[in-house]
């Protein structure tokens, strides 16, 4: 048995596990874009947009309107998470062109702002460096505001009044552990949050183990609510910025890693929430590589699979 039918066996049968949703009729694939600068991008030595994370370049915006396009040609839609400071942007004309296709777009704070810190330093960067900016306050209050500063942008520069939110950073249990933060997130009027992001296996140059850890995360990463109601679209291993930054792969591997993690979700008519960053993989992949394997792959998959956003993967979800 060869390495891919190998892997193609790991969790063949029944999808369900404890808090996950009953798999719907079609593979369920998504693409969604966190709109944000990244460390070590476009050169390695880029730290500045720890602090400037809305500062989005030419080659970004030119590379997320170019995989829209792609992505729309197959018949899906890219879903973007904008970061506030992106609409302070004089032009943000391409964006609102991207809203008018109908790509959705929906909240990950103004200043990509860490959700689960309880002290303020550890908040956002930018904090550190002008704690004034949020002195007097506590973490949550800060959180919960940045929140809703990005809403109010977004719906001032883009007419576009956010339902989602994804967490900056993922976590291996999601807000599993933080019931508090599950109501402020329904309080604030927020259909579904995607922030799990489950653990698997890294290293510099990927083997069967890693392969075989991260299509076995695919499981956990099915959508679920919490006890509150509020539902959970976890993000789907491995993201370009664990493998080219945390892991600094080659294209080729993380190609592979893509191929089967859609492969088993296919099998499974089990959902895919796809995490990339255009500030990221534009420089490893400028030629869309990764954009144009998966929409290939749901193509051929015929009636087992489905390009879509996590508006419809949440509409499909039971309550």
């Amino acid at each position: 048995m060869n390495r891919r039918s190998s892997l193609r066996a790991i969790a063949a049968g029944a999808l369900a596990a404890g808090g996950i949703a009953a798999a719907p009729r079609k593979a369920q694939i998504a693409i969604t874009f966190d709109l944000e600068m990244s460390r070590n991008f476009p050169k390695w030595e880029d730290t500045k947009w720890d602090y400037e994370k809305g500062k989005l370049d030419a080659a970004t915006k030119e590379y997320t309107v170019g995989a829209a396009r792609r992505i729309k040609e197959a018949g899906g839609v890219l879903h973007g998470f904008v970061v506030g400071q992106v609409l302070e942007q004089e032009n943000v004309e391409w964006l609102k062109k991207l809203v008018a296709d109908g790509h959705p777009m929906d909240n990950h704070s103004y200043d990509h702002v860490r959700v689960t810190a309880k002290l303020l330093e550890e908040v956002q960067f930018r904090f550190r460096r002008a704690p004034w900016l949020i002195s007097g306050k506590d973490p949550k209050e800060v959180i919960q505001e940045n929140i809703e500063l990005c809403s109010a942008a977004m719906s001032k520069r883009l007419g576009v009044k956010p339902t989602g939110f994804r967490t900056p950073g993922g976590f291996r249990y999601g807000l599993s552990e933080r019931p508090d933060l599950q109501d402020m997130f329904k309080q604030l009027g927020f259909k579904w949050i995607s922030s799990k992001y489950a653990r698997h296996l890294n290293g510099p140059k990927p083997d069967t183990k890693i392969y075989e850890s991260i299509v076995a995360a695919q499981r956990e990463s099915q959508p679920f609510r919490y006890s509150n109601g509020l539902l959970e679209i976890p993000m789907s291993p491995i993201s370009d910025i664990g493998a080219f930054r945390n892991g600094r792969w080659k294209l080729e591997w993380f190609l592979e890693a893509v191929h089967l993690s859609i492969e088993w979700a296919v099998a499974n008519r089990a959902v895919f929430d796809f995490l990339a960053h255009p500030s990221c993989l534009g420089v490893v992949d400028p030629e869309f590589k990764t954009i144009d394997l998966i929409c290939k792959m749901v193509r051929d998959a015929g009636n087992k699979a489905e390009l879509t956003d996590l508006h419809r993967i949440a509409a499909a979800t039971p309550q």
